[in-house]
């Protein structure tokens, strides 16, 4: 769907349900949770309104948008069920996607700078997020020191990895750079309390490949090729990995 397309099919209105913020377990909490939340040693008034901040949640369909770039920010979002992709629109209109984002982390710091979202958050399946109202999330954060230096590690860690990303881009060829995208969810599911070798890809041949700055055949001429060489078994969607120490010889890590 073109990040010009209709605004159709929004966020459905938030349940009134409450799930403490810092309790947000898929199966376990994730690593984006933990940083965040992990350790503050909240007083109890503080962590109250800190789950007041995170009370109201929002469901989004599948190929919904969560936000769009230019919508005015309010909020961060962390996910509580499903995936999403973020995305950019190239000088040539092409789509971008900058970021592939699972149960437990925090989608919409681009807004932060401009008080605008830069990119176009989409739902892969059916998903759930926690509503993070920012200025209420800023004024507690000023006022728990512990909560406010997690914030600013949060941020750091994610400008982090958009350069490990960028290193990724510049400096691996074709099957590394897949190789390492399929390492690092299993290592996220894993995170999860999933299934580390086994797992399905939310997003398209033709999104991975714009992830990973790559045609579309040559990914498909990669999977095929991992596959023939028993790295991997792949059903679909569906992808088993096989070999996980001969995928890190792959990319260059230690088994």
């Amino acid at each position: 769907m073109s990040i010009l397309a209709s605004r159709q099919n929004m966020p459905s209105p938030a349940s009134p349900n409450v799930i403490p913020f810092c309790e947000l377990r898929p199966h376990g909490a994730s690593s984006s949770m933990r940083e965040l939340c992990s350790p503050l040693a909240l007083e109890q008034e503080e962590m109250r309104q800190l789950d007041q901040a995170a009370s109201n949640r929002s469901r989004v369909r599948k190929r919904d948008t969560l936000f769009w770039p230019g919508d005015s920010f309010t909020a961060l979002y962390a996910i509580r069920l499903g995936t999403f992709k973020t995305v950019v629109l190239t000088e040539d209109g092409r789509e971008q996607i900058m970021g592939y984002h699972m149960a437990g982390e925090i989608i919409g710091l681009d807004g932060i700078g401009n008080d605008r979202y830069a990119s176009q958050a989409v739902a892969l399946e059916d998903s759930e997020v926690f509503v993070l109202p920012f200025d209420l999330l800023d004024e507690l954060a000023h006022n728990v020191t512990a909560l406010r230096r997690n914030l600013y590690r949060f941020i750091s860690n994610n400008i982090c990895r958009g350069h490990n990303m960028m290193l990724m881009l510049g400096s691996m060829r074709a099957e590394e750079r897949l190789g390492l995208f399929l390492l690092n969810l299993a290592q996220r599911f894993q995170t999860l309390g999933y299934s580390s070798n086994e797992f399905v890809l939310r997003m398209t041949r033709d999104e991975i490949a714009s992830y990973l700055g790559l045609k579309l055949e040559t990914v498909s001429r990669l999977f095929s090729r991992l596959q023939e060489e028993g790295l991997i078994q792949v059903q679909g969607r569906a992808i088993k990995l096989l070999d996980s120490s001969a995928l890190k010889r792959l990319v260059g890590q230690r088994c």
